[in-house]
């Protein structure tokens, strides 16, 4: 855990890192009533923390850094870290075992519970664990600069009241040459009979994705069947190796005049291994 935190830290001080975008799509939409929030959180004196995201934590899931700076005149460790979001269910303290000198700024890992849709994420803490120079532990909440825990906030929310309007699954993929294709099913899922789009499917870095789009699920209707085709995008050794997400595939769905939301095209682990099978068998 230590050589992976200094791993991380030594990405966090690299000039030339920066966080992982989000993805590029449009917005979650925005509309509606604002969510309550939790309380403040106050300043603790000599420490700053804020949340970023790499794509190692996309990759992972369900994970961010927290970016630990001191900014006193002592240096202390940092023993366990977990986030407090009113956004998110709480997970346990991760521990980590990190010293951070003043003026020195580390990422830390951590990782983030289920969003809950019905409170902001932010004001956001972080919560940790200190030993100081002279033995002290303290129990420390640490106001966190936390954007990217609303980013995530909002992408999880609104891709969970789309998939609630119409949910979304990939059937039946099958080797087809140098191809594998299959289905996508849009199912309606409650009450909602609003027209629900697929606007579009994105591929990756190993593997193109086609499909006839766009393609609308009407008022009334309960079932959409849309055909799949992936092939290999590249086939160099530098881009298999080197991908972090080779089964994440964007999807775009569209509830009735609504913004679209972009939602992870569903891959059970038989669709995964169909795709890894095509590497050897097309490579």
């Amino acid at each position: 855990m230590v050589l992976a935190v200094l791993l991380c830290a030594a990405c966090s001080e690299a000039s030339g890192t920066a966080p992982a975008p989000a993805p590029p799509t449009a917005s979650a939409p925005s509309s509606g009533p604002a969510l309550p929030t939790g309380p403040s959180v106050p300043a603790v004196p000599g420490i700053e923390a804020e949340v970023r995201q790499w794509r190692t934590d996309e990759a992972v899931g369900g994970q961010v850094q927290v970016t630990v700076t001191g900014t006193g005149a002592e240096p202390f460790t940092v023993t366990s870290v977990a986030l407090e979001s009113p956004g998110f269910a709480p997970l346990p303290d991760r521990p980590v075992d990190v010293e951070v000198p003043p003026g020195r700024t580390f990422d830390v890992p951590a990782p983030y519970g289920e969003a809950d849709c019905g409170w902001a994420a932010e004001p956001a803490a972080a919560r940790l664990t200190v030993v100081r120079p002279d033995g002290r532990t303290e129990q420390l909440r640490v106001p966190l600069s936390a954007e990217v825990l609303t980013r995530i906030h909002d992408e999880e929310c609104a891709a969970r009241t789309v998939l609630a309007v119409a949910a979304a699954d990939v059937r039946g993929l099958t080797p087809d040459g140098d191809a594998v294709t299959g289905t996508l099913t849009l199912t309606r899922a409650g009450d909602d009979d609003r027209p629900v789009t697929v606007t579009r499917l994105e591929g990756n870095v190993h593997y193109s994705a086609d499909a006839d789009l766009p393609r609308t699920l009407a008022a009334g209707e309960s079932t959409l069947e849309v055909g799949l085709r992936f092939t290999m995008a590249r086939c160099d050794p530098h881009a298999l190796a080197e991908a972090k997400q080779p089964y994440l595939f964007l999807l775009g769905l569209q509830v009735g005049d609504d913004d679209e939301v972009p939602v992870d095209l569903p891959m059970d682990q038989a669709d995964r291994d169909e795709l890894a099978a095509l590497v050897d068998r097309a490579c």
